[in-house]
């Protein structure tokens, strides 16, 4: 032990402090100079001072976030069928629309001379008549596909039709789907439409989430609005 007074090092058994005479209790002094350690600031009864306890900050911190989930509503077969349709009134109007000014470009009388090939049996098979049936056919195919795309891609997303009765697509977490996936539920349709029946289509009303083949396939939602 040491002497409280000089410092020095004494006897456990020492009396009095050889060095200045000093009294020693029986307690073992601190040795000058040196002070008790503090606690950590942490530390609390019943808490190890080995590690800090888990303060609500860093618990925030490392939880998990949680997962976004579309809860609905869906949209089911009805109201789906309805803005199906139109659409297609919108895509078949835009269609007449795009013929009447092509004739207007070329002449009505191509279209004339056009229909009487088609209608004549020695031409129907005319590999001109069916270039112009294909081209029509890919301008269709085209135009449905950047109609539903674009639309279904945009802010608002969806179609007119779909506007009109406060549909809109998204993904499985419902967000606001990419070009590129709804260009992949458009072309999945033609998956959709080799099911015998219509029963891609009617998927829609008896799946858990209202969802028809090509909504599977590309993973996407129909929702309504509330």
């Amino acid at each position: 032990m040491y002497c409280t007074r000089c410092g020095a090092a004494v006897g456990d058994n020492a009396a009095f402090c050889s060095s200045c005479g000093q009294p020693l209790n029986a307690e073992v002094q601190t040795p000058a100079g040196a002070g008790a350690i503090p606690a950590p600031a942490f530390a609390a009864p019943g808490v190890s001072v080995a590690a800090p306890p888990m303060t609500a900050p860093i618990a925030t911190v490392l939880a998990y976030p949680a997962q976004v989930v579309a809860a609905g509503p869906y949209a089911g077969f009805w109201l789906r069928l309805v803005a199906y349709i139109i659409d297609s009134a919108i895509l078949g109007l835009g269609f007449i629309l795009l013929i009447g000014l092509a004739a207007a470009v070329v002449g009505a009388g191509f279209f004339r001379g056009l229909g009487q090939d088609i209608t004549g049996a020695e031409n129907v098979f005319a590999p001109f008549v069916v270039l112009m049936i294909l081209m029509f056919s890919f301008v269709a195919l085209a135009g449905g596909w950047i109609y539903y795309a674009w639309f279904e891609s945009s802010q608002y997303q969806a179609t007119p039709g779909k506007l009109a009765l406060g549909l809109f697509v998204t993904d499985m977490e419902a967000r606001r789907v990419t070009f590129a996936r709804a260009s992949g539920r458009f072309f999945a349709k033609i998956i959709t439409g080799l099911i015998p029946l219509f029963i891609g289509y009617i998927m829609a009303g008896f799946t858990a989430k209202k969802q028809a083949l090509h909504d599977m396939i590309a993973s996407c939602l129909v929702l309504r609005r509330t």
